[in-house]
């Protein structure tokens, strides 16, 4: 059927819940869960569980996660949000970060709204995980983009693994001994004590004559 805005939506059957209506929508996660706050597919959720990506989204990686977007539109819009990751390689232990997320998930959902937790898993079997820390963010993730050559005009961009020490009650850190990483995020506000500055430096360059106060 099509969606608000011609997005794709297409009814589909998961195996393991073949009674629980779902759907895929062609479309970037943090849209999935405004259509959905909406109405488009049914009742409106009180919490968005987005993942479970293969791959951190740990340090600056939370900035640009389609992940971790979603559970913070969700909080934009008054629900609460889990964003769920796990560590990537050829095999990925998704059964493990299941496990994961259906905790976060639980404290989630009875925490109150707008509540938004980032939830980072070591790609290892559930029973050799070390346990679970709150997280702060670390000044990078557990790769870095760096520029490579420019080959026929088209510039080369790889991931590169990072290989500078971090604090060990960091995200990056913790996945990396181990840990399950948690860690509570809130969206983007207003930097109170340098908009009047922003304002009228902004007023300024325009010629504009400053706002009557």
């Amino acid at each position: 059927m099509g969606g608000p805005d011609g997005v794709a939506v297409t009814p589909v059957e998961l195996d393991a819940i073949p009674d629980v209506p779902a759907f895929a929508v062609d479309a970037p996660p943090a849209l999935i869960v405004i259509i959905g706050r909406l109405g488009a597919f049914g009742d409106a959720p009180a919490v968005v569980a987005s993942g479970i990506n293969p791959g951190p989204n740990t340090g600056r990686s939370t900035l640009h996660s389609g992940t971790v977007g979603a559970a913070l539109t969700a909080a934009n819009m008054g629900l609460s949000g889990v964003a769920v990751s796990v560590g990537y390689s050829d095999h990925i232990h998704f059964d493990t970060a299941g496990v994961v997320g259906a905790g976060a998930l639980d404290w989630v959902a009875a925490s109150p709204a707008k509540t938004v937790l980032n939830v980072n898993v070591p790609n290892l079997p559930l029973a050799e995980l070390r346990g679970v820390r709150p997280a702060r963010l670390a000044p990078f993730g557990t790769v870095r983009t760096t520029l490579g050559e420019t080959i026929d005009g088209r510039l080369q961009v790889e991931l590169r693994a990072t290989e500078d020490e971090l604090d060990p009650d960091t995200d990056t850190a913790l996945v990396v001994a181990g840990y399950v990483a948690v860690t509570p995020l809130v969206g983007i506000r207003a930097a109170v004590d340098v908009e009047l500055e922003a304002a009228a430096a902004v007023e300024q360059s325009l010629g504009l004559s400053p706002a009557a106060s």
